[in-house]
């Protein structure tokens, strides 16, 4: 599988179209991105860490009846994928409340909802990921009516799957940011990527955070924190 020419640069990743015009190519990068934007710097070793990871993430849940776009690993840094276009929605999952859910309703970090919660973010960096509904979405013509249900369920079925994998590594679900793409054929996946980017990992016994929030916050540690993650799923 090879790269012909670059179709995308994003804040964590490059995109590359192949010879086959259903497959394409992403490449994993270190560079970070926080606040919106405003916070820029380097996590070595990221790009690799959150590829790897993602790849393992993405076939445990194909194998739990979620259908995704991985296609190959190709390296520590690039995967082959399918080509979607995708829903400009930002799906995140909330478990435990954190970051900006705490911010936004002025509550402690760390209440367990007694059920998981679901928000969208309309996916557009000019008008910074506004919340949204799913009227809205509708409204604006992002998804249909079945593609947003199907978003939904889809999004619970990851979040039961991963709660339980991590459970098992000694990490607690916070929460995280899922998006979906459409095939050719209309039919909706999983995309982008499941890391320590857009999951939000506590140490089930000390709470400590192993995610991009070390970043985020300058609360150091970043590197060892991803380390950490990678080591906990592949033992190494």
């Amino acid at each position: 599988m090879e790269k012909t020419v670059q179709l995308y640069e994003g804040k964590a990743k490059k995109v590359f179209a192949t010879e086959d015009p259903e497959i394409v190519i992403v490449s994993y990068k270190d560079d970070a991105t926080a606040l919106d934007g405003l916070k820029k710097g380097t996590i070595v070793g990221k790009g690799a860490i959150n590829n790897r990871m993602s790849n393992y993430i993405m076939r445990l849940l194909e194998k739990h009846g979620v259908p995704t776009h991985f296609v190959e690993e190709l390296n520590d840094r690039e995967t082959a994928v399918k080509k979607v276009s995708i829903v400009p929605l930002e799906v995140i999952i909330r478990n435990i409340s954190a970051g900006s859910f705490a911010k936004r309703y002025g509550v402690e970090e760390g209440i367990v909802f007694k059920e998981p919660t679901i928000e969208f973010s309309y996916k557009n960096d000019d008008l910074h990921d506004p919340l949204i509904n799913s009227y809205h979405a509708l409204a604006l013509g992002l998804a249909t009516k079945e593609e947003i249900e199907t978003i939904k369920k889809m999004a619970f079925k990851v979040n039961e799957v991963m709660k339980e994998y991590f459970k098992g590594l000694g990490v607690t679900l916070v929460d995280f940011k899922l998006e979906f793409g459409r095939l050719s054929d209309g039919s909706i996946v999983l995309a982008d990527e499941i890391s320590p980017d857009t999951c939000r990992f506590w140490d089930s016994k000390t709470n400590e955070k192993l995610d991009k929030d070390r970043f985020r916050r300058d609360m150091g540690g970043v590197e060892d924190a991803y380390k950490e993650m990678m080591r906990r799923v592949f033992g190494e």
